[in-house]
């Protein structure tokens, strides 16, 4: 990783626990305690991604995420205790690309700040296709090997279980109808409602360990589909 982030935060503590966790993750964090002063390092440095608090004395984080996207597209994240959703809409609003609301985890702040570096070098053309990816719950899939990985034990899937898995996780949050599924995974027109693929996912969350009711990786949608949900860090 190596990517340089910038951190406008006021709370002391706050600001620590976030600098030490993303330094920890490899990243550069400088940190900055005011809006103003923000902004003047933003200038005077080159920084890959910015976490902006809301509320900051001499420059509030709306007045200076406008004043970077203005000069910038690189990824803003607001970080606030406002929790309203007319809150959120306003912070996307003027530039930021994603809202942390107050108090939140470690685990989500890493997720957030590793999501949008992703999209970053996607946009830029920096971005290298991992051979790998780590997912919350120690799910660890590797795409060139095709294996998968649950507490570092290998899950020993078929070609197909993989090849649903695959498509799901490389499309998180999309929802897939049975129909979609067969297609791209059997590469053959829909033949009706078949069990086909409701077996076929029943078996991958059977092997994943992943119950229906409480899932942690693949949710029945219901009357649509299915979609990943899996965290990935």
């Amino acid at each position: 990783m190596g990517e340089q982030l910038l951190l406008v935060e006021d709370d002391v503590e706050i600001a620590r626990v976030i600098q030490d966790t993303l330094r920890q993750e490899g990243y550069g964090v400088a940190w900055a305690t005011t809006g103003l002063e923000g902004w003047e390092d933003f200038q005077q440095g080159e920084y890959d991604l910015v976490l902006v608090d809301w509320m900051l004395p001499e420059m509030d984080g709306i007045t200076l995420c406008q004043n970077i996207r203005w000069k910038s597209d690189v990824p803003i994240i607001m970080i606030s205790a406002r929790k309203e959703d007319a809150d959120k809409v306003e912070g996307l609003g003027i530039g930021a690309d994603d809202y942390l609301a107050k108090p939140f985890s470690l685990a989500e702040l890493k997720a957030r700040v590793s999501s949008q570096l992703r999209r970053w070098r996607r946009y830029n053309g920096l971005e290298e296709e991992a051979q790998q990816a780590d997912y919350s719950n120690e799910l660890t899939i590797d795409w060139q090997m095709e294996r998968v990985f649950i507490k570092k034990e290998e899950v020993a899937l078929t070609r197909k279980e993989f090849e649903l898995l695959k498509l799901l996780a490389q499309n998180p949050e999309r929802i897939f109808s049975k129909g979609e599924l067969y297609q791209h995974v059997w590469q053959q027109p829909e033949l009706g409602d078949a069990p086909t693929v409701a077996v076929h996912i029943k078996e991958l969350r059977e092997k994943l360990k992943d119950p229906v009711k409480t899932p942690r990786f693949i949710q029945t949608v219901w009357g649509k589909g299915y979609r990943f949900i899996g965290e990935r860090l």
